[in-house]
């Protein structure tokens, strides 16, 4: 029996936090998270079960206008630990793309990612990543959970109130002045109006 996955939605954007911000992905959504964040904006119940071979059709249709150049594929969710294994990874590599991931950290990824972001919510299980993105919320308390990154990154938390909001951008700015290990994300994609 071939192996399926739970794929909430595929599309083709440009990434729109942290480090890889403005580069064109696809990507893909899977359905299922072992958290259940407040401010999450993933559908968890809709989903159609895709094999390896059909993500990476999928993947090489969304990005027929790149031409030559292959983007890179960001697994995220949901929670893409609970479903991306190394076959699936593998099978990306193979059609010739890099592949990233967006994990919340609480399950260890597949060793042949080629780029792990970690938005640690809770206990994390993940000690080693190559940015690590931590929300910034009305609290402004930073905790960076113990993982060593190559990049950190702080994000200010969109609580649905543009007051509120621009209160935690602007405490965000102070508290980075402060603490030059980390940098500014912006969801440049919810600023511009794009998926």
């Amino acid at each position: 029996m071939m192996k399926t996955y739970r794929v909430n939605d595929m599309f083709y954007s440009l990434q729109g936090e942290g480090n890889n911000t403005g580069k064109v992905a696809v990507f893909v959504r899977f359905a299922g998270c072992n958290l259940r964040c407040s401010f999450c904006d993933t559908d968890f119940t809709d989903y159609t079960e895709m094999s390896a071979d059909e993500i990476v059709k999928r993947a090489n249709a969304l990005c027929e206008v790149a031409q030559q150049i292959k983007p890179m594929v960001v697994l995220t969710g949901g929670e893409p630990t609970l479903q991306v294994d190394w076959a699936l990874i593998d099978s990306l590599h193979q059609a010739g793309y890099v592949v990233a991931m967006e994990s919340n950290g609480t399950n260890l990824p597949p060793d042949n990612l080629d780029w792990l972001t970690v938005s640690p919510k809770e206990r994390v299980m993940v000690k080693r990543c190559n940015e690590l993105k931590c929300l910034f919320d009305e609290k402004a308390c930073v905790d960076d959970f113990g993982i060593i990154a190559d990049e950190y990154y702080l994000q200010p938390c969109d609580v649905g109130d543009d007051v509120k909001n621009q209160a935690i951008i602007q405490q965000c700015v102070e508290y980075i002045k402060a603490h030059p290990k980390w940098r500014l994300s912006l969801q440049i994609h919810k600023l511009a109006g794009f998926k």
